[in-house]
């Protein structure tokens, strides 16, 4: 079984998209499981989950969830042997294919996780969108081949036995997450990077702060993450 695990928060707009994305053939056959997990969100986006995912896992605390935090919640539930991290704003690139390279490739008990290109939704799209996130694919696949490891949280597949026992993602890290958790598993054996799958995202962020200050927080959070185990911005603004 995948398990598919969606952190949610106030995503009413654009989780039905990514739910609906998964029809029932492409369910039934790859026995895929769907989890959402939300932190907390009060515009509807649990409702529209209850109706389309099989599991809706919500967060009560009373600090604010972090995303990995979420993922970590999802996972706990997920009765999957791969564990298939994306976003609530993430629509995959021909689905049916995409899985199919996903059974193919984690057939190899070598490796442990993979990843895929990530782009902006096609009808989106601008020359600074394709120009930004080309160089970024290419970045991240080759800082996973010289043994760094490296896969954005938009879509992460990792063996659920692994996931389990590099201890998960760090819950305290409010960025930079999905660098720490590939670079704890390139240490334990493979992680496979798809160069001929995407995964598309929606532009928010980027059309609101711009991909200089995007850029500038990725790295100046890598660079903390990496050598202080810790995030430097204490709060990742959700934009909705």
């Amino acid at each position: 079984m995948i398990s598919v695990i969606i952190p949610t928060l106030r995503e009413r707009r654009l989780i039905e998209q990514a739910l609906r994305q998964f029809d029932d053939e492409i369910r039934t056959k790859y026995d895929i499981e769907i989890i959402v997990s939300d932190g907390g969100s009060d515009d509807g986006t649990v409702q529209i989950a209850n109706e389309l995912a099989d599991n809706v896992v919500i967060y009560n605390g009373e600090a604010r969830q972090t995303i990995a935090g979420g993922r970590n919640a999802g996972a706990a539930e997920a009765k999957g042997d791969l564990l298939f991290f994306l976003n609530a704003d993430t629509l995959i690139d021909e689905p049916a294919r995409f899985f199919e390279s996903i059974l193919k490739i984690m057939s190899d008990p070598k490796v442990l996780a993979l990843t895929c290109y990530v782009g902006i939704y096609p009808d989106e799209e601008k020359l600074s969108d394709k120009i930004f996130h080309g160089f970024c694919n290419r970045f991240f696949d080759l800082v996973n081949a010289v043994g760094i490891g490296m896969g954005r949280g938009e879509c992460h597949v990792i063996r659920r036995t692994v996931f389990e026992d590099i201890g998960q993602y760090n819950s305290v890290l409010v960025a930079g997450e999905d660098f720490d958790l590939y670079s704890r598993i390139r240490r334990k054996g493979k992680i496979t990077f798809m160069r001929d799958h995407y995964v598309y995202e929606s532009p928010r962020r980027y059309r609101r702060y711009g991909y200089h200050r995007v850029a500038i927080d990725w790295f100046i959070n890598a660079i903390s993450v990496k050598l202080f185990k810790r995030s430097v911005i204490n709060e990742w603004k959700p934009i909705r």
